[in-house]
């Protein structure tokens, strides 16, 4: 068994297809729409589907809001350099919410971020080999 993919609910398709690709890098590995049934699927990451898990974005028609509830936590991913991933992020107009710096209680460096819908993702420092 293996994780296939994560799926978030958005309220605008092709704002979140840019903020997944455009500031986090990610590809955009398929999109369908599915006519009978009102919604589209999008499909995302950083690498093929059959290599590791994908974000799935499901658009439903004429929902442009969801209420994303308590029990969400986060998305999170690796990078090399917290500081620098949140500087690129905020240049190109995404919201940081948590400045890169070590996690309450531990040392490893985190950074939180939002995508459009108000789902935060988390970066978490790559930590260093000799550690």
């Amino acid at each position: 068994m293996r994780i296939l993919h994560t799926m978030l609910r958005v309220g605008n398709l092709d704002r979140s297809i840019a903020f997944y690709t455009d500031v986090l890098g990610m590809k955009l590995l398929r999109r369908n729409d599915y006519p009978e049934g009102k919604f589209t699927l999008a499909f995302i990451g950083y690498q093929d589907e059959k290599q590791g898990a994908v974000i799935e974005l499901t658009y439903n028609w004429g929902v442009d809001k969801y209420d994303l509830g308590s029990g969400y936590g986060h998305i999170a991913i690796e990078v090399e350099d917290a500081n620098k991933a949140c500087e690129l992020v905020r240049y190109k107009g995404g919201a940081v919410t948590r400045e890169a710096g070590p996690m309450k209680h531990g040392k490893t460096v985190i950074a939180f971020v939002t995508d459009p819908d108000g789902y935060k993702i988390e970066f978490i420092e790559k930590k260093d080999k000799n550690d």
